[in-house]
Parts: structure tokens; C-alpha cells; sequence
């Protein structure tokens, strides 16, 4: 295991291993790894930290993920043979429990028999390139030890929810290694396909997109992926996660040169395709019957894909790409685009948020394609989608450039206003304009020397500001929050009589020994509409909110485990100071009443002092001193992590607290307002900028009888008003 698992263990951050190794002869040596991130034996380290009383019990769940990221075959065969393991546990239990009485050995030659009595009926008749075999007794042998945990696991959570913990952590711990869909863009993009009993997608990766098809009785899924370990991972992931009666195919085989579902006529087809493939078989397929809309160019890896979907759909089934946005307007693809529109199979380009998916840079688009049936008139229109400009909840219109498609409390207002546009186009055909938004093109204007069918080329933004009227709201906003920020402006400093230095310091650590706070970690959990407070939040002064549903993260996958036996997620109260640990910033923030009862978030720490003992707003001022951060932080190569612990206050009464609080709470509620102010300035400034340009707002401004009024709070030209001119404030 690394720092990080004994970090994850005991509760601290890694900046505590690494004290604890310098600190303490006794602490375990390193068994493996390399000298800047080492690896230590779970044994070893579970004894010296139980020695030390920092460890009461290892979880389960870790120590599984211990057993199974330190595999000497590697995470991956580990989770291969993992996956095979519990879905023995899940059909068959009763003969897991008997071969499991065995020795190590004598299991490990006993299990292949039993496994393909599993794998087959789900999988089929072993064959070249099935997504998943049967290990051998050599290769199982290292694994029994990690297969008897994962089981006893399974017992207390269930299988599904025990594999999708494992690989949900080993995918969060390697994110270069895969490219991933999430959860969002995967829920949108199978509910735009529709209900389906075939589904197919030919670049499954992890599975994120069939995990995202509703089941119904007698539904097949059909998945390929030229490497066999995803493809291996993606079938045991369906197979644990599917409703009974759902038939899962897979295979491992490059899909556009060697094709294992050439007869398929699939409902509908989702594919998160790789991008800029220049080696995707341009030369070898070039008279390949799929390419009935023409040959792409070798630049054009995403047609061939486009066209390989359409290939494998019955006549009238949808097609759901991820694309990139240069797939709908490169010179070199203009004839298929063209060709697309013209036989009515290409229906709506839908412009993601930037940070949808990965690359988080770009903003990714969503093709949704119908296979023309014989004979079936071309559709006359198609639809253009610009989700960026999305509806919030209250109605509005999001502002573009704060919508964050990583942010999953924003996608839900996204995916919900796509499918309304989209589901009303395809009712009527045709969709009226929603400005900024979504709307429904002839396909004759489309077909120009460019073809290109950017939504942004189309969609115009709206005005930031909403319009005059929204505009003039803005405003006297901005108007009321700078009087608020004047009356809230600190009073001139005065100099102090005793520094820092002078007074007795306590750290953070050695009040929780001593009870005075409790220190609760982030990201343990999730539930279901509840709010998370994140760092972002922290940082900016935002308030938390719920997202749609948990958090499908490496911790969040033991959400439906029986009371008592997952991790729960730390809930905050008011008083509580929270504290992101990495970001290289000074912050803290105090609960108030209406950020109470929101989950804490991945990389905050909570600090829940004793009321009796400590106020907490002077807790919180302290913790927020630059000096005191810089002592207590430790750095990577390129990040910065505090460790609180390690922060330091002065030991005063509970009296002169509540003085330093004081003045602390008022300094909180001036940059709260300054925050305010910011962001209303910069939607005023943008939103005119907008409106002048796109003619909402008119150059001329509210006239009255002694001339144009200056926007209030700006000095007029001629100079300063005397203050006996001003008029009196309320």
C-alpha cells in the first residue's frame, strides 16, 4: 500500500505519514515502489498503527482494495478475477461457500470449473475475442486470498456494490489510463436513444454508457472495445449490475477492421468513440460497405464512427455519439455531413457545456442519428442545441460562461432542458426558437460550401444581462450591495499592543487531543438530493447544493449498503469550520444556519469545536492567516496540501475570543458583499456589452429633463458632488 492507503486508513493527511516516518524508527520499511512514492506491507502497517493507537479496525472494504492494488498480476487481472469471483457469489452462493472451505490451493484448482459453469450462460460459448475467460489455476493462485475478502464483502453490501467500489477506486486512482464518460453526459445521451431491447456500443471502454440504459425484460447489451481487459471489465460490470433476464455480449477486438456484430441490427447504438484516431484503417477498409454516406478521410476518425453506428442500427433505431467539436465543421468532412442531412439521418447536434467530458477544455458535442428506413421521406429540419445556454431552475437562462459541466449540481437543469427540446422536436418536427438556446434549422440553410453545424455558428448567445428590463434589476442590485459593502468596510486598523509571538500557541491537533474540537474528513460518502459543500464552495462563498443523485465516485459506490455497514457522509452543523486542505489558499468557513446539514465535501476538513471551549469564529479567523497556512502546508511537485493538524491559534480566554470573533464575523460579512458586488459588476458589464452589440439595449440611455442620468455611484465628469449637495442615504 502507499501513503495514501495509510493515509486513508488512519483518517490523516499525507503529510502525517510522511512525519510519522520521519519521527518514528519503529514505522514499517517500504517493501516496494520507488523512492519518491514507496509502497509498505498492509500487515506491517495495520500492526504498527494499532501499536501506536491510531487504528482501531481496518475497514473491510480497505482492506480489499489494499489486497487488490497490491496484486502481483497488477489491479487490473486483480479486478478481472474479482469480477468472475463475485458474480460466483451472486448466482451461485452456495457453491461458493463450499469451495471456499477449502485450502488456498485446492480452491484455486477447483475455481475454473466453477466459473465457467457462470461465465457461459451469461457470456456465451467461449469463443475468440469474448470479452471474458476463465483464469487458470496458475493465475487464480495469487489472487484467493483478495477473492475471500471480496466475498465476505459481497456478503455485507452486495456484489454489485462491492465491484463497483473497487473499480470505482482503481479508475479515480489511475484517471490517465482511461477515458472516461461520466455519469451526466452517459444519462443524457442513453435517454436521448430512447427505450431500446438491443443496444449496442462498438468503444465500450468501462461500460459507462450501457450502465446508463433503462433495463427492460429480455434487453441485450452488446459491447466491444479493442482492449480485452476493458472489455472484460465492462462485461463483468454489466452482468453484476443488470436486471435479471438482461443478456450481455461482449468482445475484445478492434472494432472498425475486425467487427464482432456484422449482423447486428441494434435499437439503438451509443458510442464514445476515441478522437483524432489517425490510424483507425483508412487504407485497409477503404471499400468497405459501411461507408454508405462516403470514405472518410483519414483525418476523420469520428465519420468512420458515425458511420459504423448507423451500419449496425434496423432501420429506424438512434445513434448517440460523443463527438468533437471539429467533427461538425472540418472542411475535409463536409461531403458526409452534407450527405447526412440530406437522407435525413443526422437529427440534432447538441453542444455540451465545457467540462462535460473529457478533454474538460473542450466544449463536446452530442450527435443523434436515426437510421432512414426504405422508403421513408428525408426529415426537413434538423436541430441545433447550445446546452451551455441551458435553463436553471428558476427559468432562466444559466450564464454560459459559469456553467461547468464538471459541477454535477449543474448538469441536471442541462440534461432535463435538452430533452425537452429534443423531444418536442421530434413530436412536431420542427422546434420555435429558444434565443441562445435551441433551434430547429432547414436542411436546405445547412447545406452551404461549409456544412457546418456548430450550434454556436447558429445560436447567437443571449444577452448576459436578460435584456433592459433584466439589466436594470442587475443594477440596482449592484447599487445596494455597494452602499451594503460601504457600511461594512472595516474601520481604520489600529496598532496592536502584542504580537503573535508573545502569545502561548496551541496547534489544532493538540486541542482535538485534548477535546476542545473533533476533526471529521470529507468525501466519505454521499446520499441521495442531499447537499455537498465542496472546496469550491468554500473558496468563493457559494452555497451548497443537492445534486440529482449520489456521487458515483470510489467512495460513493457503498451508498446502498445496509445501515451501519458503509461509511456515511459527514454532515455539517452550524458553528462547524471547514477548511479545504489542498489549493495552496487560506480559508475557512463557518456553518451558518443555512449551509447546516450539507455533506462535506472531497478535500475539506471539518473542525466542530466545543462551544464551552472555543468560539468559532475565532477559530476560524486564525486558521485563515497567511503565515499559519504557509507553516502548515506541505507541497508536491505540483500541488500544495495544508495540514491542519499542524495550524496554529493563541491560547486566550473564551472571553477575548468572542472579541477576535467578532471582528472576524464582520470581516466575513464585508468579503461575503464584495464577492456579491464582483459578480454583479461583471453581469452588468457583460450583459451591456451584449446588449449594445446584439441591439437589446438601446445606446441611448434613460433620459431626464436636465439631461442623461450617470448610472448612481459613478462621479460625474465635472467632478466630485459637495457633500451638502448629496442627497441623504437610508
Amino acid at each position: 500500500m502507499t501513503a495514501a492507503g495509510i493515509a486513508r486508513l488512519a483518517g490523516v493527511g499525507r503529510a502525517a505519514v510522511s512525519n510519522w516516518r520521519r519521527r518514528h524508527a519503529d514505522f514499517p520499511k517500504p517493501v516496494g515502489g520507488t523512492d519518491t512514492s514507496p509502497s509498505f506491507a498492509l500487515a506491517e502497517v495495520e500492526r504498527w498503527l494499532r501499536g501506536q493507537g491510531k487504528l482501531s479496525e481496518v475497514p473491510l472494504r480497505e482492506r480489499v482494495w489494499q489486497q487488490l492494488a497490491g496484486h502481483p498480476a497488477g489491479p487490473v487481472t486483480a479486478l478481472l478475477h474479482t469480477g468472475c469471483a463475485l458474480l460466483l457469489v451472486h448466482d451461485r452462493h452456495p457453491d461458493w461457500l463450499r469451495l471456499s472451505a477449502v485450502s488456498d490451493a485446492h480452491l484455486a484448482r477447483l475455481l475454473p470449473d466453477a466459473l465457467d459453469a457462470v461465465l457461459t450462460p451469461r457470456f456465451g460459448r467461449y469463443r475468440r475475442g469474448r470479452g471474458v475467460r476463465v483464469p487458470a489455476t496458475p493465475e487464480l493462485l495469487p489472487s484467493v486470498p483478495l477473492l475471500r475478502s471480496a466475498a465476505e464483502l459481497a456478503v455485507e453490501v452486495g456484489a454489485h456494490t462491492a465491484y463497483e467500489f473497487l473499480l470505482g477506486r482503481h479508475l479515480d486512482a489511475n484517471p490517465r489510463q482511461y477515458t472516461l464518460t461520466p455519469q451526466g453526459p452517459a444519462d443524457l445521451m442513453a435517454a436521448l436513444a430512447g427505450s431500446a431491447s438491443s443496444v449496442l456500443d462498438p468503444a465500450c471502454g468501462t461500460g459507462a454508457l450501457l450502465r446508463a440504459v433503462a433495463p427492460r425484460p429480455g434487453q441485450r447489451l452488446h459491447a466491444q472495445d479493442s482492449s480485452p481487459d476493458l472489455a472484460g471489465l465492462t462485461a463483468l460490470r454489466l452482468a453484476l449490475g443488470g436486471e435479471p433476464g438482461v443478456e450481455v455480449r461482449t468482445a475484445a477486438a478492434d472494432t472498425l477492421r475486425a467487427d464482432a456484430h456484422p449482423d447486428l441490427a441494434a435499437d439503438a447504438v451509443l458510442c464514445h468513440p476515441p478522437f483524432n484516431d489517425r490510424n483507425w484503417g483508412h487504407d485497409e477498409l477503404a471499400y468497405d460497405p459501411r461507408w454508405e454516406y462516403g470514405l472518410p478521410a483519414r483525418t476523420e476518425s469520428e465519420l468512420a464512427w458515425v458511420q459504423h453506428a448507423l451500419a449496425r442500427l434496423r432501420d429506424g433505431g438512434t445513434a448517440v455519439l460523443l463527438m468533437p467539436p471539429a467533427a461538425a465543421s472540418r472542411r475535409s468532412g463536409r461531403r458526409i455531413r452534407a450527405d447526412l442531412l440530406r437522407r435525413g439521418a443526422l437529427r440534432a447536434v447538441i453542444a455540451l457545456p465545457p467540462g462535460a467530458a473529457p478533454p474538460y477544455n473542450l466544449p463536446l458535442h452530442v450527435w443523434v442519428l436515426r437510421r432512414p428506413g426504405p422508403g421513408a421521406p428525408p426529415a426537413s429540419e434538423a436541430l441545433l442545441v447550445e446546452a451551455a445556454e441551458a435553463v436553471t431552475g428558476d427559468g432562466r437562462h444559466a450564464d454560459s460562461r459559469h456553467t461547468d459541466g464538471r459541477d454535477p449540481r449543474a448538469w441536471p437543469p442541462v440534461q432535463d432542458a435538452v430533452l425537452d427540446a429534443y423531444h418536442r422536436f421530434e413530436r412536431h418536427g420542427t422546434l420555435a426558437e429558444i434565443p441562445g438556446f435551441a433551434l430547429s434549422v432547414p436542411v436546405l440553410d445547412l447545406l452551404d460550401d461549409e456544412v457546418d453545424l456548430a450550434p454556436a455558428r447558429r445560436l447567437p448567445p443571449r444577452a448576459a444581462g436578460g435584456g433592459a428590463e433584466e439589466l436594470r434589476e442587475v443594477r440596482d442590485r449592484l447599487g445596494a450591495t455597494l452602499r451594503l459593502t460601504a457600511d461594512l468596510t472595516p474601520p481604520p486598523a489600529a496598532a496592536g499592543t502584542s504580537g503573535t509571538g508573545r502569545w502561548p500557541l496551541t496547534t489544532v491537533g493538540e486541542l482535538a487531543r485534548a477535546g476542545a474540537l473533533v476533526i471529521r474528513t470529507g468525501g466519505t460518502g454521499a446520499e441521495a438530493g442531499v447537499p455537498v459543500l465542496t472546496d469550491h464552495d468554500v473558496f468563493t462563498g457559494t452555497p451548497p447544493a443537492a445534486p440529482a443523485a449520489p456521487a458515483a465516485s470510489q467512495d460513493a459506490a457503498l451508498q446502498d449498503a445496509p445501515p451501519g455497514r458503509a461509511e456515511r457522509p459527514v454532515r455539517t452543523e452550524p458553528g462547524d469550520v471547514v477548511v479545504p486542505v489542498s489549493g495552496g489558499g487560506a480559508a475557512a468557513r463557518v456553518v451558518d444556519e443555512a449551509t447546516a446539514g450539507a455533506a462535506l465535501g472531497r478535500g475539506l476538513t471539518l473542525l466542530r469545536p466545543d462551544p464551552a471551549a472555543l468560539d468559532c469564529w475565532f477559530l476560524a479567523g486564525f486558521l485563515r492567516g497567511t503565515a499559519n497556512n504557509r507553516q502548515a502546508s506541505s507541497y508536491a511537485s505540483t500541488s500544495a496540501r495544508l495540514d491542519v493538524r499542524r495550524l496554529q491559534l493563541p491560547r486566550l480566554p473564551l472571553a477575548a475570543q468572542r472579541g477576535y470573533g467578532e471582528r472576524f464575523r464582520a470581516l466575513a460579512a464585508f468579503e461575503d458583499a464584495l464577492r456579491l458586488a464582483g459578480r454583479l459588476g461583471e453581469q452588468l458589464v457583460r450583459g451591456m456589452y451584449d446588449g449594445l452589440t446584439d441591439g437589446t439595449v438601446s445606446p441611448e440611455g434613460p433620459e431626464s429633463p436636465e439631461g442623461p442620468v450617470p448610472p448612481e455611484g459613478l462621479v460625474p465628469p465635472e467632478g466630485p458632488v459637495p457633500p451638502e449637495a448629496r442627497e441623504p442615504q437610508e
